[in-house]
């Protein structure tokens, strides 16, 4: 599919996940979770109860592959940017860490999303996060303005994924931090689920090789880059959180 393709694709499919009170989820077992079965999956990722609970009401979709808040050594005072914020899940959560003098930047191509996002921070009252309507490929943000980057099953939908972690380095701040997590390939897909739009959306045939994935992060910049977490699922791929510094 052509990159253009591929991002209108996306948009859509998570434009209508954002207008539903369900939601189909990028989840480690890669199966669709909708309503409640949405904090089942949550936990079953790395999120505890009291962090569910923290969020205002809609912001988790279930649509993370892991908890890249809970090895991001967020501080207070820091800024942090999620890529790929959808309705502000991860956002809210580094929030509260960054307290108020920190601040959270969420970016998101999809208006949707964004406009949940939003509602959500007028909901839970927030003063120290904002959503920007951007593509992760080309951020609406500062050179050199961010303390930490986090991801939640997003850059594996970027048809760039190499452009990405560019951004992503070039918006850090020096001896700023990268903690994504992430669905990568073991072995190589079937043309059948590579060239299949829904496998897309569903963040596999999106996905590429562990170690191509690691070498877009190593080429942008990134230093001291670590898989801390790796769990195999399915046949062909893992969800792993990578952490590395600018």
């Amino acid at each position: 599919m052509k990159s253009k393709n591929i991002k209108q694709k996306v948009r859509e499919n998570y434009g209508v996940i954002a207008k539903k009170s369900s939601s189909c989820c990028c989840s480690a077992a890669n199966e669709p979770c909708c309503g409640s079965e949405a904090k089942a999956a949550s936990k079953a990722i790395g999120y505890s109860d009291k962090e569910i609970s923290s969020v205002p009401e809609g912001a988790n979709l279930g649509l993370g592959c892991g908890n890249p808040i809970a090895l991001a050594s967020i501080k207070p005072g820091e800024i942090v940017l999620d890529l790929g914020s959808g309705p502000g899940f991860d956002s809210f959560l580094a929030a509260r860490r960054v307290g108020k003098k920190g601040k959270v930047i969420g970016v998101d191509m999809t208006p949707e999303m964004i406009e949940k996002a939003r509602q959500n921070v007028r909901k839970g009252k927030y003063s120290n996060v904002e959503f920007r309507l951007g593509e992760i490929e080309q951020l609406p943000v500062e050179n050199n303005s961010i303390d930490i980057v986090i991801s939640n099953c997003v850059i594996n939908l970027s048809p760039d994924k190499a452009k990405v972690f560019k951004e992503a380095f070039r918006v850090l701040k020096k001896g700023g931090r990268l903690m994504v997590s992430d669905i990568v390939l073991l072995k190589e897909l079937p043309a059948s689920v590579k060239n299949s739009k829904k496998a897309y959306v569903g963040c596999i045939a999106g996905a590429v090789l562990k170690k191509d994935y690691i070498g877009f992060a190593k080429k942008a910049g990134f230093k001291k880059l670590k898989v801390l977490d790796e769990v195999p699922f399915a046949q062909y791929a893992a969800s792993i959180k990578l952490a590395g510094l600018k």
